[in-house]
């Protein structure tokens, strides 16, 4: 294993290397939060790639092809399916509004008041997302040095913590793109043949196992349905997501850069759900669905290869952490703290605006490690995130962008409505059910529309101002320096 090691040392340490180049760059608040909205074409599709690829995507995707076959792929493909939304249908728009949060945006757009309650609400959920992704550590490490849970929870979580505050998103920009590569050629250039091969090709996979797992429905229409509402049109509302958006040099850039990260999501989805599928075929009564990526790397892989899958499978995790801690920090700062204490903000250029991030990063990387150490089901946590984050703003942020008659009113009806009810239900019915998404958003829906329709229409004014920032006319980006070339 004295090879493999050397590989994650090595990859471990260019993080850190880059963290720290990263923070050269990261010296006003535009570069520290959204990279200055420098990215072109190639490092845009990179990175957004990477962040909604983590260890769900990688680790998860596989268990699920591990468990249904080829129909395991669903939950991925439906992340990628988000992406490809977004990207085609919102995510110009979003890029030429110049905002920071998603919070911002709702502010723009109903005039105000909306941004603390729909903070909180976006906060919870990228706090949880961070968590999950941290607690991945635990099963990568375990499988690389036998480590205790704790002690692999802390080594890469303060890892991401560290570069994440040097840099910000400048660094989470440069070590995604490698860690883009590394997934690309772990997952899908070694591993993916590598299982096909050692399980006998497909016509002896299909020889071996039952005919469902090579049913494209067979992990269940219901099913289908419950992560098309909360993984697709969670890729639409998600400060994690849009905070990459906001990277963009151009609203063209933001579209068709995020169509070919969608696009590589959906092979990702396929990849993963044919490795587990092969791990069946190898390996066919494990003890968990999620022990196969670990299993089929271990046993299977020549040394120094497997070092390097194993590096896929950590970048996967860091990627989306790193991209989570950014987005909870933001919504931390720039949405609930500096509202609720009432400051100004200063101008993009002021560096105490980067200390004051830089400080809200590193105290949400504690908060982050600290409660992935106390949790221990990674699956509940990330159901509780989806849940809160689809039923308390899909609508008003959809509504928004799309429906001229909704009020500030409707918005807070919906979130506080939304949000309520998705708890509420949860609790009733069990976190892992459907239900609660399912009549939450619907309470959220009735709510937005029923108390639009019976409240004053937005101010005129206000909707000037929102369709200016959409079209990129608005008086207050003159001043904004004009992006570098890329």
């Amino acid at each position: 294993m004295a090879i493999d090691y050397t590989v994650i040392v090595v990859y471990l340490a260019g993080m850190l290397a880059m963290g720290w180049w990263g923070m050269r760059r990261a010296r006003s608040k535009s570069e520290f939060l959204v990279a200055g909205r420098r990215l072109g074409p190639a490092m845009y599709s990179g990175t957004m790639a990477a962040i909604v690829l983590g260890g769900a995507s990688t680790i998860g995707g596989v268990g699920l092809g591990y468990q249904y076959g080829l129909s395991g792929a669903w939950m991925v493909f439906t992340i990628g399916l988000g992406l490809l939304a977004l990207s085609v249908f919102f995510s110009a728009r979003i890029a030429r509004l110049k905002v920071y949060t998603v919070s911002e945006m709702l502010d723009l757009r109903y005039g105000g008041r909306a941004g603390v309650i729909s903070g909180v609400v976006m906060w919870a959920y990228t706090l949880m997302l961070a968590v999950t992704s941290t607690i991945a550590y635990a099963t990568i490490f375990d499988v690389l040095f036998d480590m205790n849970r704790t002690v692999a929870i802390v080594l890469g979580g303060s890892i991401v913590v560290a570069y994440s505050t040097l840099g910000g998103m400048w660094s989470i920009t440069l070590t995604d793109m490698v860690q883009f590569v590394v997934k690309t050629i772990g997952v899908l250039l070694l591993l993916l043949p590598i299982a096909v091969v050692k399980a006998g090709g497909f016509s002896e996979m299909k020889a071996k196992l039952p005919t469902a797992y090579f049913d494209p429905l067979g992990i269940g229409g219901e099913t289908i349905f419950t992560y098309v509402l909360i993984y697709t049109f969670g890729m639409l509302i998600g400060q994690d997501i849009w905070q990459r958006v906001f990277t963009a040099r151009s609203d063209t850039t933001a579209k068709w850069g995020g169509t070919v990260a969608g696009t590589y999501c959906l092979a990702y989805a396929l990849a993963g759900a044919v490795i587990g599928t092969a791990a069946k075929v190898l390996y066919p009564k494990l003890g968990s669905p999620d022990d196969a990526f670990a299993t089929i790397v271990k046993d299977e892989l020549p040394v120094g290869v497997r070092g390097l899958v194993l590096a896929a499978a950590l970048a996967a995790v860091m990627s989306t952490s790193s991209g989570a801690l950014i987005a909870c920090a933001t919504v931390a700062n720039n949405d609930i703290w500096s509202r609720l204490r009432g400051a100004v903000r200063r101008s993009d250029g002021e560096h105490d605006e980067v200390k004051g991030n830089r400080a809200f990063i590193l105290l949400m990387g504690l908060a982050v490690i600290g409660t992935a150490i106390a949790l221990n089901n990674v699956v509940e946590a990330l159901t509780v995130a989806y849940n809160l984050l689809v039923a308390g703003l899909l609508v008003p942020i959809l509504g928004g962008l799309l429906w001229k008659r909704g009020t500030v009113q409707g918005a807070l009806a919906s979130v506080i409505v939304g949000g309520l009810a998705v708890i509420g239900l949860m609790a009733g019915y069990g976190i892992l059910a459907n239900e609660p998404v399912y009549y939450g958003l619907l309470s959220s829906l009735v709510a937005y529309v029923a108390v639009s329709l019976g409240t004053k229409p937005t101010d005129e004014v206000v909707l000037a101002t929102w369709r200016e920032r959409l079209a990129g006319r608005s008086p207050e980006l003159a001043s904004e320096p004009v992006p570098a070339p890329q």
